[in-house]
């Protein structure tokens, strides 16, 4: 219990970084570079963290609050997601909506801040970033559906205990919300090929264009949270639906092997895979919610059988 709490809230803090790091380093060396270090987005951090804040002109109270409230946000998702099926300690409680809810008050917040300042790249940005999170969530309901059915419970703890060992992959739902799941991490985290984390090329980028105005301790914050939520759907990711089982610490040590698993794909595809066109994302994501739909079908089917 006390090891799990632990993992959970260091973890979540102070690891989403590091994953980041990790994906870019593998990257590095799939294309026959050497590459950033994985601990790269720390020293950024901490430049970062060292200067001051700007104010852009005609910035109001909305472009100021919006760092904290995000990086508040997203702690608070970290602290709700659970580690080795044991539930959060820290009050939160662990279920699936409200870490889609908390998650979507940070997209709110970030959104309004490129509207408070009222820059083109960043409302453009921000509003592609709605424009997919559309789809992304509805994805992610049904993928957590699958997972919650077999639990009776949207409490992200039974529904990993329910896919403990090795029977729920002979469901056809569990690997139809695998799919759809996979392509929510790819969203939410912004990496190819629905956004391209390595440019700030403004006429393509989505979730880098409300960060544009910001600098110092602000974008510390906010990149820092982008990190997190690295972490928070890479976890949920491999604790409902990578295989793992037995006690505590096989299945921390299930959770780490799951966590480079992920990484390692993540670099894979990113390699293999060039940016899509904004246009063919919506396509792409309807496309997964209708797997995750069949996945919902196939699994409801199961229970009544």
């Amino acid at each position: 219990m006390i090891a799990a709490a632990a993992v959970q809230l260091l973890g979540g803090l102070l690891l989403g970084p590091l994953l980041v790091g990790s994906i870019q380093t593998a990257k590095a060396r799939l294309q026959g570079r050497r590459g950033p270090s994985p601990l790269q987005p720390y020293r950024e951090l901490r430049r970062l963290w060292g200067k001051s804040a700007v104010d852009p002109d005609g910035a109001g109270p909305l472009y100021e609050l919006a760092p904290p409230l995000v990086a508040a946000a997203t702690a608070i998702a970290v602290l709700v997601v659970p580690v080795a099926g044991v539930p959060s300690p820290w009050g939160f409680g662990d279920d699936a909506i409200v870490l889609l809810a908390l998650l979507a008050v940070a997209r709110f917040a970030l959104t309004a801040s490129a509207w408070d300042t009222g820059t083109g790249f960043g409302l453009m940005g921000a509003a592609r970033d709605l424009t997919i999170a559309v789809y992304v969530e509805l994805l992610a309901v049904l993928a957590f559906v699958v997972a919650a059915i077999p639990a009776a419970s949207t409490s992200l703890a039974a529904m990993s205990d329910a896919a403990d060992g090795w029977e729920p992959w002979s469901s056809a739902g569990h690997w139809c919300a695998a799919i759809a799941f996979a392509v929510v991490i790819v969203a939410e985290t912004g990496r190819q090929p629905v956004d391209n984390p390595d440019t700030h090329l403004e006429l393509t980028m989505i979730h880098e264009g409300p960060l544009l105005e910001y600098a110092g301790r602000d974008l510390a914050l906010l990149q820092w949270s982008a990190a997190a939520r690295h972490w928070i759907f890479l976890v949920v990711g491999a604790e409902l639906f990578l295989p793992h089982s037995g006690g505590l610490w096989l299945r921390l040590g299930s959770l780490v092997i799951g966590l480079a698993a992920l990484v390692a794909a993540l670099a894979i595809t990113e390699t293999a895979q060039a940016k899509m066109r904004i246009l063919r994302v919506p396509g792409l994501l309807l496309a997964c919610s209708l797997i995750a739909t069949a996945g919902v079908v196939a699994t409801v089917g199961g229970v009544l059988a």
